[in-house]
């Protein structure tokens, strides 16, 4: 939704915007000569001068101490990205690098998605992240048995958000083939879409009874299913390019990139944030800047993010962050047809229509 604001009047809006541009390009403070000069305004440099102070005083941008330009305050980026935002037309490059992503012979989730940072962070030049989203509510939809030898086996599982997992699961006694199928069948009966929650002691030992087997094989085929929903439950992110931060003079200074690396590796307030963002029903490109994220450390950088969906359901997140003056025109549409073609890939339903709400 396009923000409002009487006082912006087109000249103010092109200034503004001109300068949005240039900070990103060059991370310098912007003056009324190169605006004058490069950005195709019609004014002279006093009058683009007396404009620049009148959005200042406005709240939109901000002179540094040492400068005579002005850089864009986050109130001036929330406003380039919700009012004066170009589209972004894809590169048949770009295209190509995620058309041969989504033709990956990928099937589970969390490899799509670390997949997917990957190629965020290498065609935006950001730090790409990705959250599998937490899901208490999974379940095992049906089990498979493989026999290895008479101590181990391989316990299959498809999960109800639609990807396979796979356990190696040791037994302390031997076990045969044929007990084995008894195994999967009695879990399939007993087990298949029953949250973890509800595995208790009774339907432990109804396993153990229709399957014929000793409650120790029936002990450690549980191991691994409550393994496999407590990774669920818990979410995960994936990182690409963290390297990328070092490129940008925002995080030049070492004790904030400490801090923003260690919340990387901590990991959960970055899931937290990524969650806590608006309406998990939302399909749009979310855009959330500076002060807008709930974790202090970064109150310099902006996040990019969309969901991704399979069958309805939100299975994770992809996104892009960085410094405030991000490239968000870009981002944004990456951001966008990467998100909306791992929805095609895993057969979800589109549900969003491409617009971006920030």
């Amino acid at each position: 939704m396009e923000l409002y604001d009487a006082r912006m009047g087109e000249r103010k809006r092109a200034i503004l915007k001109a300068i949005i541009e240039a900070h990103i390009q060059y991370g310098e403070p912007v003056g009324s000569k190169y605006l004058a000069d490069h950005a195709n305004i019609t004014c002279s440099p006093a009058t683009i001068r007396n404009e620049m102070a009148e959005l200042e005083a406005l709240g939109y941008l901000e002179q540094p101490h040492t400068s005579s330009g002005r850089v864009p305050s986050e109130q001036g980026y929330r406003f380039y990205v919700d009012s004066l935002i170009q589209d972004y037309k894809i590169t048949t490059l770009e295209a190509q690098q995620i058309s041969s992503m989504l033709h990956a012979k990928l099937s589970e989730i969390d490899k799509i998605l670390e997949q997917a940072t990957k190629v965020a962070s290498s065609m935006t030049n950001y730090t790409a992240l990705a959250v599998k989203a937490a899901s208490a509510s999974m379940t095992v939809t049906r089990f498979e048995t493989i026999y290895l030898d008479e101590y181990t086996f391989l316990l299959v599982m498809l999960t109800s958000q639609g990807s396979p997992k796979t356990k190696t699961v040791k037994v302390p006694l031997p076990v045969t083939p044929e007990e084995l199928v008894g195994l999967c069948r009695a879990m399939n009966h007993h087990l298949a879409g029953i949250p973890a929650e509800r595995m208790v002691l009774p339907v432990m030992m109804a396993v153990a009874e229709a399957a014929g087997v000793n409650e120790t094989v029936v002990n450690a085929a549980m191991r691994a299913v409550y393994e496999v929903l407590s990774e669920a439950e818990g979410g995960s992110l994936k990182l690409g390019g963290v390297d990328h931060l070092l490129r940008y003079p925002e995080y030049n200074d070492v004790e904030k990139l400490k801090q923003m690396l260690s919340m990387f590796e901590r990991k959960d307030d970055l899931i937290a944030a990524m969650k806590s963002d608006g309406d998990r029903m939302n399909d749009d490109v979310r855009v959330i800047i500076g002060s807008e994220n709930s974790v202090d450390v970064m109150s310099n950088s902006a996040l990019v993010l969309k969901n991704v969906r399979v069958g309805g359901q939100v299975v994770g997140t992809i996104g892009i962050i960085g410094p405030c003056r991000m490239d968000y025109s870009k981002v944004i549409a990456l951001v966008d047809r990467l998100s909306d073609g791992i929805n095609e890939m895993l057969g979800g339903n589109l549900l969003g229509d491409g617009k971006h709400n920030r």
